[in-house]
């Protein structure tokens, strides 16, 4: 299953220049899930990240105006602001916690 990301909440600065209802920060969630096993003996192991990531300068030109952004556009934005190789790492992390999830490395609790 691939990483599914979402959009948690949006800023935006009522007025900049011309422009109104700017967005200037996205706070982005991203998560994936595996399941092992089936019916009552099934296990979900899961992973996931949080973020926010501040938006370039509003471009008069290719400007979408708060109430007319879809989660789609937000997310492309945040993605686009936090870089490829910044995406690759986080989805890259939250298959390394499913991992280790499974099969884990580090155990707590007593041995009795």
């Amino acid at each position: 299953m691939a990483v599914t990301w979402d959009v948690a909440a949006l800023d935006a600065t009522k007025t900049v220049g011309s422009l109104s209802d700017v967005i200037t920060t996205v706070h982005w969630t991203a998560s994936n899930s595996e399941t092992v096993g089936s019916g009552d003996s099934a296990v979900v192991h899961t992973g996931s990240a949080y973020g926010t990531v501040g938006l370039a300068e509003a471009d008069s030109g290719s400007f979408t105006a708060y109430a007319s952004v879809s989660k789609d556009n937000a997310i492309a934005w945040a993605k686009a602001a936090i870089g490829s190789d910044e995406v690759t790492a986080i989805e890259t992390n939250i298959a390394e916690q499913i991992t280790e999830s499974k099969t884990p490395t580090v155990t707590s609790g007593v041995p009795w």
